[in-house]
This record gives structure tokens, C-alpha cells and sequence, in this order.
């Protein structure tokens, strides 16, 4: 069973909390991602305006603002569960026409 989780006296979450809850969402975030391979970054892109590079970009930002050194590389790792070429190599494929033209209709999420 969890804890309660505490609160601030204006009811909103403690910043240590708010945090383990974030960290936890993340790597739900990112399980679920490396669970659903049918589901090509483009798609994400076009639904969401993020995908899996993104997220990694996020996560190496974060350590940089933090002082940790990560490569481009690790922190594609750390959300793909593999090397970025691993995971082009046995998941990604061809970008259909209507993927694409779908993609070019959102005006090009920033990536």
C-alpha cells in the first residue's frame, strides 16, 4: 500500500513528492513507449507533436542543466532501451505516404 502523500498547507503537493510522482509518470511514460514499437515516431509526431527522439533530447537537456555528462547517445538509450540505430534496425519503417503528407499538414512540430 502507498503512503498518503503529504501536502503543503494550501493543499498542493510537497516538491519532493511532486517530483517522485513526475519521475514515476516518466518511467511509466517511457515503458509504455518501448512496449508499443508498432507505433512509429512520425505517428507520434503528427498525434502528439513529441516522439521518442524528443523525449530523449528532454532527458539530455535535463542532464546537461544539471551538470551530468550524458551523450546524445546514452540518453537515446535510456528511452528506447537500445542503441537508436538497434531500434531503427528492428522497429522503425518506411514512412507511408499518408504518414507523411499527415506530418507535413501539422506544420512540422518542432523536433
Amino acid at each position: 500500500m502507498i503512503d498518503p502523500i503529504p501536502a503543503s498547507p494550501d493543499g498542493a503537493l510537497e516538491p519532493d513528492v511532486r517530483e517522485r510522482l513526475e519521475a514515476a509518470a516518466f518511467r511509466r511514460l517511457v515503458a509504455h513507449l518501448r512496449g508499443r514499437t508498432d507505433v512509429q515516431n512520425i505517428d507520434l509526431m503528427t498525434l502528439a507533436g513529441f516522439c521518442r527522439n524528443c523525449l530523449s533530447n528532454w532527458y539530455l537537456e535535463a542532464a546537461q542543466a544539471d551538470g551530468i555528462p550524458l551523450s546524445k547517445e546514452e540518453s537515446r538509450v535510456a528511452v528506447y532501451g537500445m542503441s537508436y540505430d538497434e531500434w531503427k534496425a528492428r522497429h522503425q519503417t518506411e514512412a507511408s505516404p499518408e504518414q507523411k503528407a499527415a506530418f507535413e499538414a501539422t506544420g512540422k512540430p518542432e523536433h
